[in-house]
């Protein structure tokens, strides 16, 4: 059994080569091999987003407070909200973050595979953030 207690992992700052505006990440857990979760508490300020992004083995989020948005290329803007639960299919190309007038927060669950859990793309633009 393996404890993580709460305020023991330093946070850090989204990097901007992978969001656009203040993004805090906690990290949660990243299970040792041979099992593959990762997750993280993530929290978007005001019109932070992630760039758009895929997972080779799928990504889900679980909202815990805020107001934010999602999208997968070729959708809607969707918005999200706490308790909502979204999960992307393994390669979906897709963006998540906050709402343009509010915080949002999620813990982000994913797998890795061959050494990876994320393939970072292009940034979202203005115009693909306010859909």
């Amino acid at each position: 059994m393996d404890i993580k207690r709460a305020g023991s992992q330093p946070s850090g700052k989204g990097p901007a080569d992978w969001f656009t505006g203040a993004v805090r990440m906690d990290p949660l857990h990243n299970a040792p091999g041979p099992a593959r979760a990762g997750m993280a508490w993530v929290t978007f300020e005001p019109g932070a987003r992630t760039f758009w992004h895929t997972h080779p083995l799928g990504q889900t989020l679980i909202v815990t407070s805020g107001c934010g948005r999602v999208q997968r290329e070729g959708g809607p803007v969707e918005v999200i909200r706490p308790g909502d639960v979204v999960w992307f299919p393994p390669g979906e190309k897709h963006w998540h973050g906050a709402g343009p007038e509010t915080a949002m927060s999620h813990i982000a669950v994913q797998e890795e595979q061959d050494g990876r859990r994320v393939d970072w793309l292009e940034p979202v633009t203005d115009a693909q953030y306010r859909g």
